[in-house]
């Protein structure tokens, strides 16, 4: 792992312990790597609980309750898909907060209304809000889900 990721793994988990909150992650796009990035940080076990890569519509409805209804109508790169994987992470979790992405990655996929480089990311709190936002990210496969993890996890603790 690059300098960059593991400091801000160090920075997510620091947070995190320092108030007793624990994290649980739904990933799509990102495919595991948001996880990856903060179990790489020993003691990660102590405010990491769960993460979910969930790649297919199928998984994100049973696993983390995302409605059919949500998928039809706004697609799973969505600000409604990405709120409701969130909500779903926390629910099915013992964690406080829960970070969920969603996107294109590229080289294939991508639309006219959802080019690639499309991700949305949305973060939600116990007990609290969800808020979520898009972007779009340049660069190839690679690029576009690494700007995403980063994205996710400084957002997190901004």
């Amino acid at each position: 792992m690059d300098h960059e990721l593991e400091r801000l793994s160090k920075d997510i988990g620091d947070w995190l312990a320092a108030r007793g909150h624990v994290l649980a992650t739904a990933e799509s796009c990102t495919g595991g790597w948001i996880a990856e990035v903060v179990t790489a940080t020993s003691g990660s076990s102590g405010w990491f609980d769960r993460g979910w890569i969930t790649y297919s519509n199928e998984a994100k409805q049973a696993m983390l309750g995302v409605q059919a209804a949500t998928l039809a109508t706004h697609g799973a790169v969505s600000e409604a898909v990405v709120r409701e994987m969130a909500e779903g992470a926390l629910a099915a979790s013992a964690a406080s907060h829960a970070i969920a992405v969603s996107g294109v990655a590229g080289p294939t996929g991508g639309t006219p209304e959802k080019p690639v480089g499309t991700v949305w990311i949305a973060w939600a709190e116990r007990g609290g809000t969800t808020r979520a936002e898009s972007h779009r990210f340049d660069g190839d496969r690679e690029a576009v889900r690494r700007q995403t993890v980063i994205r996710a996890l400084a957002t997190l603790i901004a």
